[in-house]
């Protein structure tokens, strides 16, 4: 995905922003044939925050996260952390994770979030 470091005000509707293919690890992909798409809007000049868009179509998928809150624009999916909460989220709904959670997503509709991300 490209990287946009430049300082700046500007506006992205989500809906119809275009999106980059970003595949995924085989070894993440549970069932389905899920695919990730995404943009990075912007990124500070030291990488350690990350703002975009990221896509994924149905399926389930395991992953290890960052730092990350979320706002999901369309579609639906089940996130389970291990040993810890399962969230159903969907349109309009606001999502924080924790570095390191391992999870599990099981995508019911294409899903799309704008993101923030902190990395250490």
């Amino acid at each position: 995905m490209s990287r946009n470091t430049a300082a700046g005000t500007f506006a992205v509707h989500i809906p119809d922003a275009e999106l980059e293919p970003d595949p995924l690890d085989p070894s993440q992909i549970v069932s389905g044939t899920p695919e990730v798409s995404g943009k990075v809007l912007w990124e500070s000049p030291d990488g350690k925050v990350i703002r975009g868009l990221w896509q994924i179509t149905p399926g389930v998928v395991t992953d290890t996260e960052a730092d990350e809150m979320f706002v999901v624009v369309s579609g639906r999916a089940t996130i389970e952390v291990e040993g810890g909460e399962t969230v159903e989220v969907g349109p309009g709904d606001a999502c924080v994770l924790e570095e390191g959670a391992k999870t599990r997503w099981t995508v019911h509709e294409t899903l799309r979030k704008a993101y923030i991300i902190q990395l250490p």
